[in-house]
């Protein structure tokens, strides 16, 4: 399906992605929490290497929870994809538009300055 908006885009010296929902490789949508903010982050992480990013450079992350009980294992799973210096993030519970997913987040990164 052929969406009308940009998966990331380039402003000036940042990196902006679009809201990520965590699909498996094969398109399945993962089955539980964790396992979606992990394919969440790595397809972040993937996009962000193609933009000549890290993790590391995102400044700002913006989540989206279905339910706030998925909060803790949600936090656990993605408190592993950072370190010092975190990220600045929001979380808000939200109804997504896919409804099986169970979290989508959005980005900002700044591209590192190249000499």
């Amino acid at each position: 399906m052929n969406l009308p908006f940009s998966k990331v885009r380039l402003v000036g010296d940042q990196v902006w992605l679009s809201g990520v929902i965590g699909f498996e490789e094969d398109g399945t949508l993962a089955a539980e929490v964790s396992r979606q903010t992990d394919r969440v982050m790595s397809t972040i992480e993937a996009t962000l290497q193609e933009q000549g990013c890290t993790l590391a450079d995102i400044f700002s992350c913006t989540v989206y929870l279905t339910d706030a009980d998925l909060f803790a294992p949600f936090n656990l799973a993605y408190a592993k994809w950072f370190s010092d210096p975190l990220p600045v993030r929001t979380t808000v519970l939200a109804g997504l538009v896919l409804q099986e997913a169970l979290l989508e987040i959005t980005v900002v990164a700044q591209k590192p300055k190249t000499e």
